[in-house]
C-alpha cells in the first residue's frame, strides 16, 4: 500500500491563499486548535475555485490537521492483524471523503461528521480483504447479519437458533440463511498441508496431495449463483427472453416471431438485459 504522502500533496508545496494562515507543520496542530482552524478553512474552501493553488492548500491543510481523527478511529482496530500504518492510510481515505462532502451549513461539528466516514472506510477495507475465499458482497453482508441474529436469538431462546428461526427473525427464506452459513465458511481457511486423519486410508497424506485438478465449471457455478437475484429483479418479459435465448436456445429471429417484434428489436433487448446483468455482477464482485 502506498504511503499517505501518495494520497494527497504535501501542504508545504502549495502557498496559502488570501485570508488563510500559513501553517508550517499542520500535523502538529493540537486537536482543540484543529477544530477552530477547520471552521476557518472550510469557510474559505467553499469560496475557492476547485483546482486552484489556494483551494489545494486549504483542502490539504484540512487533511493534515485532522489526521488525529484518523489515528483515534484506527485505535479501535488495534487488535487486527494488519499493520496500524495500513489502517491509518485506509482511514485517511475516509477523512478525505468527509472533507469533500462536509458543509458548514449542516451546523454539526466536523469531527462528528467525519468519524463515521473514517470508521466506515476501515470496516469496508476489512470486509473486502479479510475473506480467505472470495464470495459476493451480498453474502459477506449476510454473514454479518446472521452473526448478529444468532447472538440475539441465542439469548432470547436459550439455545442456538435453527435456520428456520433465523430466517423468520431476518425476514428471509431458509435457503438464503443456508446460503449465508455456507458462504461464511469462506471467511477463514485451514492449511492444505495439514495431514488427513491418521485413521484414513491415505496413510497421513496432506489435503494438498489429494486435491484434483481445478474444475473449469467452478466459475460458471459461482456466476450462476450471483446472477440468480439479479435475474429475479428483471421484468417477466425480460426473463422470458432470457429463457428463450439461453434456455431454449432459440435464435433472435425465432424469439422475434414468438413475441411479434423484429429480430433487430430482440437484439437491442438482449443487449440491454445482458448489460444490466453484467453491471449487477460487477457491482457485487
Amino acid at each position: 500500500m502506498s504511503g499517505i504522502a501518495d494520497i494527497y500533496e504535501t501542504v508545504g508545496e502549495v502557498e496559502a491563499g488570501p485570508g488563510l494562515p500559513h501553517i508550517e507543520d499542520a500535523s502538529a496542530v493540537a486537536p482543540r486548535d484543529a477544530r477552530e482552524l477547520s471552521r476557518l478553512f472550510f469557510d474559505r474552501l467553499r469560496d475557492l475555485e476547485e483546482g486552484t493553488h489556494e483551494y489545494q492548500y486549504a483542502r490539504n491543510t484540512l487533511i493534515e490537521i485532522n489526521l488525529s481523527l484518523v489515528r483515534f478511529a484506527a485505535g479501535r482496530f488495534r487488535g487486527r492483524a494488519e499493520q496500524m500504518e495500513d489502517i491509518v492510510q485506509v482511514g485517511t481515505i475516509g477523512l478525505i471523503k468527509a472533507i469533500d462532502r462536509f458543509d458548514l451549513s449542516r451546523e454539526v461539528e466536523f469531527t462528528t461528521f467525519a468519524v463515521p466516514y473514517i470508521v466506515g472506510e476501515i470496516k469496508r477495507h476489512f470486509r473486502d480483504t479479510s475473506w480467505a475465499v472470495h464470495v459476493p458482497r451480498r453474502l459477506q453482508e449476510l454473514r454479518v447479519e446472521l452473526a448478529k441474529a444468532t447472538a440475539e436469538l441465542s439469548q432470547r431462546l436459550d439455545h442456538a437458533p435453527t435456520p428456520a428461526e433465523l430466517a423468520e427473525y431476518l425476514g428471509i427464506s431458509r435457503e438464503e440463511v443456508m446460503e449465508g452459513i455456507v458462504a461464511g465458511n469462506g471467511y477463514t481457511a485451514g492449511s492444505l498441508d495439514v495431514p488427513v486423519d491418521e485413521g484414513d486410508e491415505s496413510g497421513g497424506a496432506s489435503y494438498a496431495e489429494r486435491i484434483g485438478e481445478l474444475d473449469p465449471a467452478l466459475e460458471g457455478v459461482e456466476n450462476l449463483h450471483a446472477l440468480r437475484p439479479l435475474v429475479a429483479e428483471l421484468s417477466e418479459r425480460d426473463r422470458q427472453i432470457l429463457r428463450m435465448r439461453f434456455g431454449g436456445e432459440m435464435t433472435q429471429s425465432e424469439i422475434g416471431a414468438a413475441l411479434g417484434v423484429s429480430q433487430m428489436h430482440v437484439s437491442r433487448l438482449l443487449a440491454r438485459i445482458i448489460a444490466r446483468l453484467r453491471a449487477g455482477l460487477l457491482g457485487h464482485s
